[in-house]
């Protein structure tokens, strides 16, 4: 037996009643935030499940919001291939009269207004942005896709295929450039050097109403046709020839023309090719080339063999999509039908190509970087699922290209996008031409700009034959543009399935969180209720008993 003094019983009481109260606490923070787990001393396995289930919630409202931005960007893109549509049917419109025999020049001179109009407006549909940053330009959002430019037409099939050119200065009409002989010596149709002296230049600005003299020029290697009235001049190499027009006859079609009108040069990326660096011993002595999708960037190629092997053996080599940090190995290569040579097949759809130069092996280590041209930007809807929000300009509207690989410089050109030989100028197939005439069905091409930049060549200039031959151009260059709408609206159409995933996604996490997580109402307010009492017959029991003391029976 033991006594029981004032200061334990004040204890006891007080212990009591704290343990009473945060119980009944502990249940009111429940009843307030509804949650059976606040913390993790409440559940401790049941925290480490709520925490994962937050972490899913997180990616899939991310996946979510990457889902609205693809849907901007692809329905701004919708909409602009849309408007695209309505300018080349209104184009076709226009074309069909100004091809008609009944019109005059006056009359096409007059369509060409409105060609001058749609075009500027196509070009401005191609520079379209959504919040900034352009969707046809590739990874290059920060500027235009597209800047307008003067470009050349010609119905000599040697100058286009022989030279390389450029068009400097602008000009808000078509110019008509012919080539005569000064000393009266040469044919309708015989050829000159543009670096002859006796050959001489003219040009019109009025689509052949009048004309005036010009010069050619040489420097550097180059010759320059200077038209000063025009604003604009044309540089070959000195190596080009050009056919003699009749100096009395302004509609000779014997010899070469060129028509100097708008089109519009493309700034954005490509993925038009696949670069390989190689590293390592002998390399020098044979070639690499890769071929085929290599959607996630650069990959690195490493031979794994113990020794050196020859191209007719099996090859071992691993790859790497990640700069190196993680290798598929154990792949295996045999050589081709050709002994020299050996593919390197890179999962998904990439090849790596290595060619000997004869008798050559490969050493142990050798290692190769595949570098594609990348334009695409893709967004993550799913953990395994992607889809690209922007496109490459060129490739639906056209304009002129120049290879980022290949100098002007040391002789290489730009290319016409869509063009049936992706030659820099348009010819007929026979080489030769009829009044005004720069084009024939053997050129028709995709190309939006080229198409409408001819189109207005030659209603500024009364070629009806021209403009006939561009009405299967248009039509081509329509369902082309047609095909690229179907693109964006096939994607559009993923991202409604995918939202539709995220959605019964997000449903079945928040049921899995809230089943961890959630309180059941009735029995919180249940347990609430006893806590309570619980609580008050602690602070009435105590009352009492705290109050029986001996002072009271003295």
């Amino acid at each position: 037996m033991f006594r029981v003094s004032q200061q334990m019983l004040f204890s006891k009481y007080v212990n009591n009643m704290n343990t009473s109260l945060s119980d009944l606490m502990n249940l009111n923070l429940k009843s307030q935030t509804m949650k059976r787990v606040n913390k993790p001393s409440d559940d401790p396995t049941g925290m480490m499940r709520i925490l994962d289930h937050r972490d899913v919630l997180k990616s899939l409202d991310q996946y979510q919001e990457n889902v609205d931005t693809a849907k901007g960007w692809l329905g701004r893109s919708d909409d602009t291939l849309q408007q695209a549509s309505t300018l080349l049917t209104r184009a076709k419109e226009l074309a069909t009269q100004a091809a008609t025999g009944t019109l005059s020049a006056a009359n096409r001179e007059e369509i060409s207004y409105e060609l001058r109009g749609l075009f500027d407006q196509m070009l401005a549909l191609s520079n379209t942005e959504f919040e900034g940053k352009s969707i046809y330009a590739g990874h290059k959002t920060d500027g235009n896709a597209f800047e307008k430019i003067m470009w050349m037409t010609t119905n000599d099939k040697d100058l286009n295929d022989n030279n390389s050119f450029r068009v400097e200065g602008t000009s808000d009409t078509t110019v008509l450039v012919q080539f005569y002989d000064t000393s009266n010596t040469a044919a309708s149709g015989d050829s000159m050097a543009l670096n002859d002296p006796n050959l001489g230049i003219r040009y019109s600005s009025d689509g052949g109403a009048t004309w005036k003299d010009g010069s050619i020029n040489f420097a550097g290697g180059e010759a320059r046709l200077q038209m000063p009235d025009s604003g604009t001049s044309v540089v070959f190499n000195t190596n080009s020839n050009v056919r003699i027009n009749d100096y009395e006859n302004k509609n000779d079609n014997q010899g070469t023309w060129l028509w100097l009108r708008p089109s519009a040069r493309y700034n954005g990326d490509d993925e038009d090719s696949v670069s390989v660096d190689k590293m390592g011993n002998g390399t020098a002595a044979y070639s690499a080339e890769a071929s085929g999708a290599f959607p996630d960037g650069n990959v690195m190629v490493r031979i794994d063999n113990t020794s050196a092997v020859a191209f007719d053996e099996e090859i071992q080599y691993s790859f790497s999509r990640d700069g190196g940090l993680t290798w598929t190995t154990g792949n295996r290569a045999y050589a081709d039908a050709t002994a020299s040579n050996a593919v390197l097949s890179i999962q998904p759809g990439g090849v790596l190509t290595l060619t000997s130069n004869g008798g050559n092996t490969l050493q142990p280590g050798t290692q190769f970087v595949i570098r594609p041209r990348m334009a695409g930007i893709n967004l993550d809807i799913s953990e395994t699922e992607q889809v690209r929000v922007n496109d490459i300009g060129k490739n639906i509207f056209g304009g002129i290209y120049q290879d980022p690989d290949i100098s002007v410089a040391n002789g290489g050109n730009s290319v016409v996008l869509g063009s049936s030989n992706a030659s820099p100028m348009f010819y007929d197939s026979s080489g030769q031409a009829g009044m005004f005439l720069a084009a024939s069905n053997a050129s028709t091409t995709k190309n939006i700009f080229e198409v409408m930049g001819n189109l207005i060549a030659f209603t500024e200039t009364n070629n009806q034959t021209g403009v006939q031959q561009m009405l299967d151009s248009l039509k081509s260059a329509h369902e082309h543009l047609m095909n690229q709408a179907a693109s964006v609206g096939g994607r559009e159409n993923r991202l409604t399935v995918a939202e539709n995933v995220l959605s019964g996604l997000e449903l079945n996490e928040k049921e899995l969180l809230s089943g961890v997580e959630d309180a059941d109402i009735a029995e919180l307010m249940t347990e609430l209720a006893q806590k309570q009492i619980v609580y008050e017959s602690v602070l009435r029991s105590s009352s009492m008993i705290m109050q029986m003391n001996l002072s009271k029976y003295l």
